[in-house]
């Protein structure tokens, strides 16, 4: 991604601001899953278990509407068993969908996406028919390695960063079983400002393209409500749950010997910390969202987007008003008779 991408964790973190980033390669993505869902069958996205909905796609969703669909919880090994039981059985619970948790390194959990995919559109298979079936999911979400576990070889780069996989490829799981691979896609606009951090702890979001300090304080909000344990464990703390999230990312620092001169605490390197041990499993298991949680966090960043896109059409009205491109609208007066005026 690249160092100009318009995440600013900073400004969402103190007034709500919308995160957006549509990288070039993002978009040729989108104009390919588009050619291409016409003749899929099947569209298997890949999920990062320790946040299930802030990595569902809502773009890829809107594109893929009515085709069966395969939600793969995948890195399930560094999320919360519990939490992904909710997450299964809420994806489970919706008409044409089903559910599985993965750790892509496995292989015969892996293989039996090929019989989910066969359930899901039971019409197809065979050389006269054979199944087609897009992989979708955001950036280093493991659908590369996923690919090469299905494959037995390496059929698809893989890398630890976001943005391994360019260009679409075909790849033959069988002789009757297609898979499509797409690159890892983000989409538009992220209104739901919880996902933009989540997203950037996890490592689908380049590192250029965020505020690690911003992002730090985000997780340790959440994990010292949910983790504290965890967390005191860890970082060899106590009264975890009773600290700010600032409060907390110093202590760390001066546990993990992140100082300056002077004694002074260097917060990024605390933050680079807080976050690689995070992505490592460093802390135990932890998931980021439950499915209420994310469903809370949703409706109120709608209706905040909802909000900011009147202001926006207001503004807009009032620049086209101005400059005579439409006449201005009547006014009432308050008996509500129009002003002819």
């Amino acid at each position: 991604m690249p160092d100009n991408a318009g995440f600013s964790a900073q400004a969402e973190r103190r007034d709500g601001m919308a995160i957006q980033w549509f990288p070039g390669h993002m978009h040729l993505t989108r104009k390919a899953i588009q050619d291409r869902i016409k003749a899929i069958d099947v569209v298997i996205e890949l999920l990062d278990a320790r946040l299930p909905g802030s990595s569902a796609n809502p773009m890829l969703a809107e594109m893929t509407a009515g085709k069966p669909a395969l939600k793969v919880l995948n890195k399930q090994d560094l999320a919360d068993p519990a939490r992904t039981a909710l997450w299964l059985a809420h994806y489970n619970a919706l008409p044409g969908v089903r559910a599985l948790p993965l750790d892509a390194s496995m292989t015969t959990p892996a293989r039996a996406l090929v019989a989910a995919c066969h359930e899901l559109a039971p019409n197809r298979g065979g050389m006269a028919k054979p199944m087609r079936v897009l992989i979708c999911g955001i950036p280093n979400v493991g659908k590369s390695t996923l690919i090469n576990t299905l494959k037995g070889k390496r059929a698809a780069k893989t890398g630890d960063e976001a943005g391994v996989t360019k260009l679409e490829q075909r790849i033959t799981i069988a002789d009757d079983f297609y898979l499509y691979d797409t690159p890892g896609v983000l989409w538009p606009r992220i209104i739901v400002a919880k996902s933009g951090y989540n997203l950037a702890a996890s490592g689908a979001i380049g590192k250029n393209a965020f505020d690690e300090e911003e992002v730090a304080l985000e997780l340790l909000d959440y994990l010292r409500q949910h983790y504290a344990a965890a967390l005191e464990a860890r970082y060899k703390l106590t009264g975890v749950a009773e600290q700010t999230d600032e409060q907390l990312l110093d202590a760390i620092g001066r546990k993990r010997g992140a100082l300056q001169s002077g004694g002074k605490i260097n917060l990024q390197k605390a933050a680079e910390i807080v976050i690689h041990d995070f992505r490592a499993c460093a802390m135990g298991p932890m998931t980021l969202e439950t499915p209420a949680e994310f469903a809370g966090w949703l409706a109120a960043g709608q209706k905040l987007d909802a909000e900011r896109q009147l202001k926006k059409d207001a503004i807009e009205l009032d620049r086209k008003i101005r400059f005579k491109k439409v006449p201005r609208p009547p006014r009432v007066d308050d008996a509500g008779a129009a002003d002819s005026h």
